[in-house]
């Protein structure tokens, strides 16, 4: 009778560990869901802020098509990886549309006339705030996949996690390097005076941020 006892004990011990195991991975992959759910509203944001971009620096550089069209491939490429939910996908195309938005940017340098549209000016400090929303939410959802995996190679749960069909998530790589929108500056250096009198010309524009963004 006690060794009857003593089993139960172990059984039921054993099945509340297991249950509790259980739960942790649920808690922990439900966490890693609404990461990625904010990961993607502040992309499909980004991608709605784009065609109005490429429209408004149309307006004053309609002969830039390559690069307007650049920008818009690459969107579709990020829209399309997007539908994926792969985070490995979605942040190598984000990467690529990146490097065509700051072509975009470094297109609109060369037209001072932009400095006057506010639409521009707008779209640019909404693009800026959506980046730092997306580099917040990256960052949680890269932790959050972190603690993930952890806990599925962590001993009770790595016994649960292949039958009940918990899998080791990618994190969200963007090249850090790109992320910031960069604040285009069309204004010149003071005009040099010559021995003439005259005034030199001034230097071309020269932007002061550090390049487009990225996921």
């Amino acid at each position: 009778m006690p060794s009857l006892l003593i089993v139960a004990v172990v059984v039921v011990a054993l099945l509340c560990l297991g249950g509790l195991a259980f739960n942790g991975l649920v808690r922990r992959r439900n966490r890693v869901q609404e990461a990625w759910s904010e990961i993607d509203v502040e992309l499909k944001r980004r991608h709605d802020l784009i065609p109005n971009l490429v429209e408004t620096v149309k307006g004053y550089a309609s002969h830039e098509s390559k690069t307007f069209e650049a920008v818009t491939a690459a969107r579709a490429g990020a829209v399309s990886a997007g539908a994926t939910g792969d985070p490995a996908k979605v942040g190598a195309a984000e990467n690529v549309l990146s490097q065509t938005l700051r072509s975009l940017f470094a297109v609109s340098e060369n037209y001072p006339q932009l400095r006057a549209v506010e639409t521009f000016l707008q779209l640019q400090e909404q693009l800026t705030a959506t980046e730092d929303k997306l580099e917040y939410a990256r960052r949680f959802y890269n932790t959050s996949g972190r603690d993930y995996n952890i806990a599925l190679q962590s001993f009770p749960r790595n016994l649960l996690a292949g039958p009940f069909g918990f899998h080791a998530v990618a994190f969200f790589q963007t090249d850090e390097a790109e992320r910031q929108v960069p604040e285009v500056n069309f204004t010149g250096p003071p005009s040099a005076t010559t021995s003439n009198g005259s005034s030199a010309p001034s230097a071309p524009p020269v932007s002061t941020g550090s390049g487009p963004p990225t996921a």
